[in-house]
């Protein structure tokens, strides 16, 4: 790394959440010590804003949250910017996931997620034990979370501004089969789609993802991307990662993002990655 950098955007799932969904107290620690050496951390994540209070310890900050692969960025509670799926995207989306019998969660802004009570049987059948071997836990129990507690299933679609969809399928020969609907569907409406596993697939509006988010995440803050730096581990982080001047994958990235970044963490999520790389190469580097 050349010059230190003044702002560090951080992956949620893979990178400072472990494989059980937790940010643990060293992760915490490390960020307050960055910030108090006047770098800015933000959070970006495919995760949606009202997910993410659950999985950090108390007292968690940084200085900005980009939310939904960059559908929405937050300073404190608020939001700063924000882009919608139309109600034609939606209602089309909902209408071919029932078709194919796909997983989805549909997020609107400020409510709980959505799924229509007509799907629910092929929703949780996606869901059911066991694990599939090549589903990772941490996606795994997060499903199970959703079904049992965190969905709200609805007669019809309620809202108007959505963030994203979240669509999942236990076995990869389903979700592909799912990717290759969703091409189809783009010819009529435009979207953009984000993977963060073999199983998932995620639909924003077109041209957002978490470079752009973090575009506009810097022009709030008056900061430029030559002095940035991201740490992440999978295919949604690749925008982060091109748009940064200094990208990092954690160890238990796959060989394909670990061969496009310039630095690989020495520890994997489980083992304290982000926090072990941000104490060895930043902290050192702003005592003055």
């Amino acid at each position: 790394m050349g010059t230190i950098p003044k702002a560090i955007f951080l992956d949620m799932d893979g990178t400072i959440l472990n494989h059980y969904n937790k940010v643990s107290g060293y992760t915490k620690q490390i960020i307050d010590e960055l910030r108090e050496r006047g770098m800015y951390v933000f959070i970006a994540t495919g995760r949606a804003f009202d997910e993410i209070n659950e999985l950090v310890p108390d007292g968690f900050e940084v200085d900005g949250i980009i939310s939904s692969n960059g559908m929405a960025g937050y300073v404190g509670n608020k939001a700063i910017f924000e882009h919608s799926l139309t109600f034609e995207l939606v209602e089309k989306m909902i209408d071919k996931a029932r078709e194919h019998k796909i997983y989805y969660e549909l997020f609107p802004y400020e409510a709980e997620r959505i799924a229509l009570k007509q799907d629910r049987k092929f929703i949780e059948d996606e869901i059911r034990d066991p694990k599939p071997e090549s589903v990772g836990m941490n996606e795994w129990l997060s499903r199970q979370q959703a079904v049992k507690e965190a969905i709200n299933w609805k007669d019809q679609i309620e809202g108007n501004k959505f963030s994203k969809f979240y669509f999942f399928a236990r076995t990869k020969d389903h979700i592909n089969q799912w990717k290759e609907e969703l091409e189809k569907i783009k010819q009529d409406i435009d979207f953009t789609t984000s993977i963060s596993s073999n199983h998932n697939v995620e639909v924003m509006v077109a041209n957002v993802n978490k470079g752009t988010g973090i575009q506009k995440m810097l022009n709030y803050f008056n900061l430029t991307e030559v002095e940035t730096l991201a740490i992440g581990d999978s295919n949604n982080d690749l925008p982060m990662f091109q748009f940064v001047d200094y990208a990092v994958s954690m160890k238990n990235a796959s060989d394909h993002i670990k061969g496009i970044v310039d630095e690989v963490t020495e520890f994997t999520c489980d083992e304290e990655g982000v926090y072990h790389y941000l104490k060895k190469t930043l902290v050192p580097a702003t005592i003055k």
